[in-house]
């Protein structure tokens, strides 16, 4: 991971989901997943948007021609588990991660795009497509 991922996960999770600089204003959240290759845990900060309950995340990789890591992992292992910054703090939970249905996804980008300007520079990349992810809650059966 690098030195400037490990910066902004500390600051996210040191000031509950509220990170600055580049990333000021801006919602994130984190991610665990698992190394598709190594199998190890990788946590990623992810930009993100909402659709109702629902959190869609934005495999931009700040417009680059690959996609981001984080993206690669959840294809092959795409259980994950999230850190969200919510007003009562962070809220954590276990996700199920599952490609935006693609029929959908360029209107679904161009929303964002409107609400995100920032995000519109990326989508003109011809190199690449830019994949929306969606995340699904599992639901943890409570033992009594």
């Amino acid at each position: 991971m690098s030195d400037w991922n490990d910066r902004v996960i500390a600051e996210f999770r040191a000031n509950d989901g509220v990170v600055g600089g580049a990333f000021e204003g801006s919602r994130l959240l984190l991610i665990t997943t698992i190394g598709a290759r190594t199998g190890e845990t990788r946590v990623s900060p992810v930009a993100f948007t909402d659709e109702g309950d629902t959190r869609i995340l934005i495999a931009s990789k700040a417009g680059a021609a690959s996609h981001p890591g984080w993206f690669h992992n959840i294809l092959a292992n795409p259980n994950v588990h999230v850190e969200a910054s919510t007003a009562a703090g962070i809220e954590e939970y276990d996700a199920i991660a599952s490609l935006f249905p693609e029929e959908w996804r360029e209107q679904r980008y161009r929303q964002i795009v409107a609400s995100r300007p920032a995000f519109a520079k990326y989508w003109t990349n011809e190199q690449k497509t830019i994949p929306l992810v969606v995340l699904t809650r599992v639901a943890h059966d409570k033992q009594a």
